[in-house]
């Protein structure tokens, strides 16, 4: 893997485990990892991953790597299914299923399970990181259990 790749999945990996609000932070945070960085090189990078600014609800901001198949497969090297590397848990209340994924990967990923659902899904709703399943009411809690645990 060369250096820019690896650069590349380390600031995505930095971002999607930690709160960064500032480049200079996502700097020291790399240069804790042993990778020295300028910060244009930085902004460089962060334009190729698509990064964002998010706002969260105390006002400040941080950044986020929106769901982009076209950035995994291309620039961070990834090639596999979007829903299986974004799900982190599944939750169940009653008939629903709470889905929780990475920062800014819900919609994507409730796109996915709602293309694939036909038969069980009824639709979904999206926050930035969870996702509410809403089974069609002939769906069975077992049936949308194993629905959900394939897709991831």
């Amino acid at each position: 893997m060369n250096m820019k790749m690896k650069r590349l999945r380390t600031v995505a990996a930095i971002i999607n485990a930690q709160i960064i609000v500032s480049q200079e932070q996502l700097i020291r945070s790399l240069r804790e990892q042993g990778i020295e960085v300028t910060q244009a090189t930085l902004s460089r990078d962060l334009r190729d991953l698509r990064a964002e600014k998010k706002v969260l609800p105390d006002g400040t901001s941080k950044y986020v790597i929106p769901a982009n198949p076209v950035v995994e497969k291309k620039v961070l090297g990834m090639d596999s299914d979007l829903a299986k590397m974004s799900i982190r848990s599944i939750d169940f209340c009653g008939q629903f299923a709470v889905v929780k994924t990475r920062p800014g990967y819900a919609n994507a990923v409730a796109y996915d399970i709602d293309d694939r659902g036909g038969a069980y899904i009824l639709g979904t709703i999206a926050g930035d990181d969870t996702i509410l399943v809403i089974p069609k009411e002939t769906t069975t809690h077992d049936e949308l259990y194993d629905f959900l645990y394939d897709i991831d």
